[in-house]
């Protein structure tokens, strides 16, 4: 059995105030023709379908492009609800395209009832694990703590794997978390920089996935092979400078009768590069070294001390695809140590986050405990299932 293992296509997101449906739409595309290319037999999309629980009108039809191409070349769908989407709306109709081969997993009380797909060797169990926030799912299974992403995960793989040893054969598990021995960047997205703050809290130790011959993990937008059997695919586009560097595609995995036989990566199209400039703003306007990325996006870092006139309409002249501009001039070291704590907290900064580096400003340097950390995410949890109620 050949399987492609993707995730995290946040149909809807927009790239610093620009669309990106098109652009989607055209590495959808292309991921089909690979999936026809190389006779897949089935995509796994493990999370972050959409990037918002209410996705427009036009994010509906590129998700329907998708899956109908896919079934089109001959493969079947597994798909699992991650944080950014609502599970309920992912999850409507879910029999019904089951019997069309598109099985939407998003339902937490189904998570030891896998979709079986059988192939010359025998039946393959997936058992997709739907985005678990603790708040949410902890009174289905009062007997158990569940306060954090580890616990939850934990409870959900011995669901799957007292059920994996029940009917034997082969088994693939899916889920959306913050997986150890991921590469921790300043850059990663908003989610995973919460997971990095509240330190262990979130992290699901690689441990707790023993079991099934493949995992296949989403909500880390990079690619990452923690092991051979435990990967994450990342997205399908750059959602940020910060991904600019990572490669773009998918994992194809495939099964033999004993397991995993191989692996391998399946490059897809980047519709526009990513780049970021860094200099003074006449330097960069003048510099020819810097017409190779006429066409690319453009990240301007201005190191000049004061502030220039235009700065993004004068970029945009030589760089059309000038995205954002970050103002970051010079400093010697007293001046970037005179940084306040509000300069600190940008726009975006997850309220964990937040309320360690307030604690570590006001405290000199002494940051959350362990404890306080837990009651502050046990909070977050609290008021974000409120929220979404």
């Amino acid at each position: 059995m050949r399987i492609l293992h993707t995730s995290d296509w946040h149909i809807g997101r927009s790239f610093h105030g620009n669309p990106t449906l098109e652009a989607l739409g055209e590495v959808l595309e292309a991921m089909v023709e690979r999936v026809r290319e190389l006779e897949v037999d089935v995509v796994i999309v493990a999370g972050d379908v959409f990037d918002s629980a209410m996705p427009a009108a036009g994010c509906y039809r590129v998700l329907t492009d998708a899956l109908t191409g896919i079934r089109s070349a001959g493969a079947r769908v597994v798909i699992t609800s991650g944080n950014h989407d609502s599970a309920a709306r992912l999850g409507f109709q879910a029999p019904f395209l089951g019997e069309a081969g598109v099985h939407v997993i998003t339902d937490p009380a189904s998570i030891g009832e896998p979709v079986t797909i059988d192939d010359e060797h025998g039946p393959v169990h997936f058992y997709g694990i739907p985005y678990l926030e603790p708040a949410l799912v902890r009174h289905l299974w009062p007997d158990d703590t569940l306060r954090t992403q580890e616990q939850v995960m934990r409870h959900a793989m011995r669901q799957v794997n007292a059920d994996r040893d029940e009917r034997g054969g082969r088994s693939v598990a899916i889920a959306h978390c913050f997986a150890a021995g991921v590469e921790a960047t300043p850059q990663l997205e908003r989610e995973v920089r919460q997971s990095l703050t509240q330190g262990s809290l979130d992290v699901v130790p690689l441990t707790d996935f023993a079991g099934p011959d493949y995992v296949a993990l989403g909500h880390i937008h990079g690619r990452a092979a923690l092991t051979d059997g435990i990967r994450y695919s990342g997205a399908p586009l750059h959602y940020s400078f910060g991904e600019a560097d990572k490669p773009r595609g998918a994992w194809l995995v495939e099964l033999d009768a004993a397991g995993i036989a191989a692996t391998e990566w399946v490059d897809l199209p980047v519709p526009r590069r990513l780049v970021t400039l860094r200099g003074a703003l006449d330097d960069l306007l003048a510099d020819p070294a810097h017409e190779v990325h006429r066409d690319d996006w453009v990240c301007a870092v201005l190191t000049d001390r004061l502030p220039q006139t235009e700065p993004m309409r004068r970029l945009r002249e030589r760089f059309p695809f000038c995205a954002t501009i970050e103002h970051q001039p010079e400093r010697d070291e007293t001046e970037r140590r005179a940084r306040s704590y509000r300069d600190r907290v940008g726009r975006g900064t997850p309220d964990p986050q937040i309320v360690d580096d307030f604690l570590d400003h006001v405290r000199r340097g002494e940051r959350a405990s362990d404890d306080e950390r837990r009651i502050v995410a046990d909070v977050v949890s609290q008021l974000r299932a409120e929220a979404n109620a």
